[in-house]
This record gives structure tokens, C-alpha cells and sequence, in this order.
């Protein structure tokens, strides 16, 4: 392929700086010409990016063309134009192009034209988070809980809790067991004080004034002498647990010196 060769100097450029157009001679494409340019110490630039990145902030290349070597003030113009042309655009927000109001369709052979409202201020539905994501509860849910029994390693079912006779269950199934199933429920997952009950009229209709973040029982009041009552029996409790281990720590030493015995005999 026969190409020409025409390089010279910049003045757009710092001093020593060359463009160089090759312009091809034959081939299919002939007559087309690229164009490389030149630092003073020889090293070649095929685009404006590379450029840009070898001269850094020491020359503004923002109006040069990489083409004619030139520095083009129009395009200036024209950049800040659209640059402004972008934050007004932006500042505004993007507008609505469709401006036809809505048409109902209705069983009527006649088009009925509605209102378009795009704000209204009374309307929280989206803002409303936690009343999207909550989800309903199922009536007397805990009824699902009944016949589960703990049990032990050996699979001996515990004895139930006693439950205070100020706690009185209310719903379909009014047994014991219910009743502490969903009472630790609700201590469970509600970190909401658990009052029972507190609407007179969930006792003579809890299908309808039933509060499902309430357990299944009337309302309540926890005194003084029912905590103390609890300490004790926590006390008790505790004393059992750790007469346990001692005594269990101590079994393990006497076997541990009786096998040390064994051995040395």
C-alpha cells in the first residue's frame, strides 16, 4: 500500500510538538488519511484521549481538534450551550409528554373524560411503609399449638406449667395448655407489654373484637406479691440446678480416684 507522509509542526500544541497525516495512496481505501502526533521526544499519539492523559492540566484541550490540529472556540460554545441545555432539563424534571387526559371506558356507547390527578397531598398509601409490609394474623392461630408437649432426653413428656388463676383463656378452646401456648408466644415474638384482653366485648365476641397481638386471654394485672412469688420460685430453681451439678461434679471425682486406685493396685 502506497501511503504519503506529511508532518508538521503544532501551534496548538507546546513547542516541539508535530502532526503527522498519512494519507493512503492506493488500496481500498485510498484517500482516506489518519492522523498521529508527535511529543518533542518522539513518543506518537494516535487519539485525543492519549493526549489528553500525557499533557494532563498543562494545556486545555477541550476546544482542539484532533483532525486539523486546531483549536475550534465553536466548539466551546456549543458544549457549554448543551451542558446548560442539561441542568435546565434536569432542574425541571422530566416533563410529561402525554397530556390527553384519560378516558373511561364505561358500558355507555359515550366516551367519559376523568380527571388527572398526578399529587394529591392526602395520599399516604406509598409513604406508608410499615402498613404495606404488615401482614394480617389468622384468628386463634394458637389453636395449632395444642397437644405439643415438651419432653426429655428419654422422651418423657414435662410436667405443664401452673398458670395463676387471675389468667382466664377466652376463645373457642379455653383449656390450660392453649392458654401457655400463647402467652409464651406472645412473649416471644412481641416485644409489646402482654395485657391479655383489654375490650369487654372480646368475651362475648372474640371472632370480631379479638386483638391478635394479645394472647388468647382476659386482661390481667401483675402485683407485687405474684413477682415475689416468681423470685422464689426462680431462687428454687436455681438452688436444685446447682445441688445437681455438685453433686454430679462430685460423682465424677470419686469415680476418677477409684479408677486411679484400680490402676495402681
Amino acid at each position: 500500500m502506497i501511503m504519503e507522509r506529511k508532518r508538521t509542526d503544532c501551534p496548538a500544541l507546546p513547542p516541539g510538538w508535530k502532526k503527522e497525516e498519512v494519507i493512503r495512496k492506493s488500496g481500498l481505501s485510498a484517500g482516506k488519511s489518519d492522523v498521529y502526533y508527535y511529543s518533542p521526544t518522539g513518543k506518537k499519539f494516535r487519539s485525543k484521549p492519549q493526549l489528553s492523559r500525557y499533557l494532563g492540566n498543562s494545556v486545555d484541550l477541550g476546544c482542539f481538534d484532533f483532525r486539523t490540529g486546531k483549536m475550534m472556540p465553536s466548539k466551546i460554545q456549543k458544549n457549554k450551550q448543551r451542558l446548560r441545555s442539561d441542568n435546565l432539563s434536569l432542574s425541571k424534571g422530566k416533563p410529561d409528554l402525554n397530556t390527553a387526559l384519560p378516558i373511561r371506558q364505561t358500558a355507555s356507547i359515550f366516551k367519559q373524560p376523568v380527571t388527572k390527578v398526578v399529587n394529591h397531598p392526602n395520599n399516604k398509601v406509598k409513604t406508608d411503609l410499615q402498613r404495606g409490609t404488615e401482614q394480617p394474623r389468622q384468628l386463634f392461630w394458637e389453636k395449632r399449638l395444642k397437644g405439643l408437649r415438651s419432653s426429655d432426653v428419654s422422651e418423657e413428656a414435662l410436667r405443664t406449667m401452673d398458670l395463676p388463676k387471675g389468667l382466664q383463656s377466652i376463645g373457642p378452646d379455653s383449656s390450660d395448655e392453649t392458654l401457655l401456648s400463647a402467652i409464651a408466644s406472645a412473649l416471644h415474638m412481641s416485644s409489646a407489654p402482654i395485657t391479655g384482653q383489654t375490650s369487654t366485648a372480646a368475651e362475648k365476641n372474640p371472632a370480631i373484637w379479638l386483638n391478635t397481638s394479645q394472647p388468647l386471654c382476659k386482661a390481667f394485672t401483675v402485683t407485687d406479691e405474684d413477682i415475689r412469688e416468681q423470685e422464689l420460685k426462680v431462687h428454687q430453681a436455681r438452688r436444685s440446678l446447682e445441688e445437681a451439678l455438685m453433686a454430679d461434679s462430685l460423682a465424677r471425682a470419686a469415680e476418677s480416684t477409684r479408677d486411679t486406685e484400680g490402676r495402681a493396685a
